[in-house]
């Protein structure tokens, strides 16, 4: 049963990096906490785009939302994201020239 958690788990956090924006929320909040309004403007997307991609990091169990007065703050779930970004981050990869990923839209 604990491998089929951790797959699940990879398979959660391979989903949530999948997209180049839910990636960059990672990366700046492993920095940090964030508020939507500010991760909208820094990233260059529009708010409700904003929002549906950290909705879908919480269904993943990456970040959590913590409410303060009228704002929502959101923050990784697990500090040793910040630690395991960081180590993804400095992996040098080597794709196959005949085998690259489509552009994004």
């Amino acid at each position: 049963m604990e491998t089929l958690v951790a797959v699940d788990a990879l398979s959660r956090f391979g989903y949530a990096l999948s997209d180049p924006i839910r990636s960059r929320i990672l990366v700046e909040l492993s920095s940090g906490p964030g508020y939507p309004a500010e991760l909208s403007d820094l990233l260059g997307v529009s708010r409700q785009r904003m929002s549906n991609h950290l909705a879908c990091l919480r269904g993943c169990g990456l970040v959590v939302m913590v409410p303060e007065g009228r704002r929502a703050r959101y923050e990784l779930a697990d500090k040793r994201l910040a630690h395991a970004l960081e180590d993804l981050l400095s992996v040098v990869i080597a794709p196959d020239p005949d085998h690259l990923m489509p552009e994004d839209d």
